[in-house]
C-alpha cells in the first residue's frame, strides 16, 4: 500500500472539510443549551429536506407536513418537560393522512410514506444528538461517544479497507465496503472509546471512572457496529433513487445526510445505554 494512495485528493478534501466541519461541532457542544439545540434543529431541517429531495419530494405539500412536523417536535422538546412523542406521532400520522385524502390523488402512497418516515428518521433520532448533551452533568463527556461510534468507525473502516480490504462486504448496495473494512472500524472504534474513558473516566460523576474505560469501549464497538446499518440504510435510499449524493454542502462527503448518516442511529443508542449505566 502506498502513501500516495492513501493520502489521494478526495481524502485530503475529506479530511479537511471533516476537521472544519468537528469543530463547530465541538464549539457547539461544549456551549450546549440553545446554542446546541438550534445547531441539531437547522441540521436536522436540512438533512429532512435532502431526504425529501433525493424522493423527488422536497417542495411538496406532504414535504411542508414533514417540515412543519420537525418545528413543532423541537418546540416540545425544548420547551415542554412533558413526553408528548405518542402524541406527536400520532397528530403528524393524522395530517400526513388528511394532505394524502383531500389531494387525491396527486401523491403516491411511496411519497405518504417518505413523508412520515423522513421525519421519525432524520429530525426526531437526530435529536438524540441535543438529549445526550443535556442528559446529566456529564453530558458533555458523553457526547462524543457518538462521534466515537460514527465518525472514528467510519475513519477506522476506510483506512482500514484501503489497507486491509479484499472481501466485499454489501456489493450491490455499497462495492467500497469490505468485511476486513467493517472489522477494522469496530475494532477502532472499541480502541478509541477505551482510550477516551481512560482520558477522562476520572471527570465523570454518574459513571464509575473504574468501568469508564471498558464501558466506553464496549459501547464503540457496538455503536460502530449499529452505525454501520446507519451508512448502509442511507446508501439504499439512494440507491432506490438513483441518486450519488444526498447534497454538496460538505466538500468531499456530500450532504448533512451523507455525513450524518451514521450519526442518526448511534445517537439514540448512546442516549439508552448511558441512561441504562449512568448511576
Amino acid at each position: 500500500m502506498s502513501l500516495g494512495k492513501l493520502m489521494n485528493k478526495s481524502f485530503l478534501t475529506r479530511t479537511i472539510s471533516g476537521f472544519f466541519l468537528c469543530v463547530i461541532i465541538a464549539v457547539t457542544a461544549i456551549l450546549g443549551g440553545d446554542i446546541l439545540f438550534g445547531a441539531v434543529y437547522v441540521i436536522s431541517l436540512i438533512g429532512l429536506f435532502e431526504l425529501y429531495r433525493v424522493a423527488g419530494m422536497e417542495k411538496t405539500a406532504l414535504a411542508a407536513v414533514g417540515y412543519i412536523g420537525t418545528v413543532v417536535y423541537y418546540i416540545l422538546i425544548r420547551f415542554t418537560t412533558a413526553n408528548h412523542f405518542t402524541e406527536f406521532a400520532v397528530a403528524l400520522m393524522i395530517l400526513v393522512m388528511a394532505v394524502y385524502v383531500f389531494t387525491f390523488p396527486k401523491y403516491s402512497i411511496d411519497k405518504v410514506l417518505m413523508t412520515y418516515f423522513g421525519v421519525m428518521y432524520v429530525p426526531v433520532m437526530m435529536s438524540y444528538m441535543y438529549f445526550v448533551r443535556s442528559y446529566n452533568y456529564d453530558g458533555i463527556y458523553t457526547f462524543w461517544l457518538i462521534f466515537v461510534s460514527s465518525w472514528a468507525c467510519d475513519t477506522c473502516a476506510y483506512l482500514a479497507g484501503v489497507i486491509f480490504g479484499k472481501h466485499k462486504m454489501t456489493p450491490v448496495l455499497s462495492p467500497k465496503k469490505t468485511i476486513e473494512g467493517a472489522v477494522g472500524g469496530v475494532i477502532g472504534a472499541a480502541a478509541i472509546g477505551a482510550v477516551y474513558g481512560i482520558c477522562i473516566g476520572g471527570k465523570l460523576i454518574s459513571i464509575d471512572s473504574d468501568i469508564a474505560p471498558v464501558l466506553f469501549a464496549v459501547i464503540g464497538a457496538i455503536g460502530g457496529l449499529i452505525s454501520m446499518i446507519g451508512d448502509l440504510c442511507a446508501s439504499a435510499i439512494k440507491r432506490n433513487y438513483e441518486k450519488k449524493d444526498y447534497g454538496k454542502l460538505i466538500p468531499g462527503h456530500g450532504g448533512i445526510m451523507d455525513r450524518f448518516d451514521s450519526v442518526i442511529i448511534t445517537a439514540p443508542l448512546i442516549y439508552y445505554l448511558i441512561v441504562y449505566f449512568a448511576k
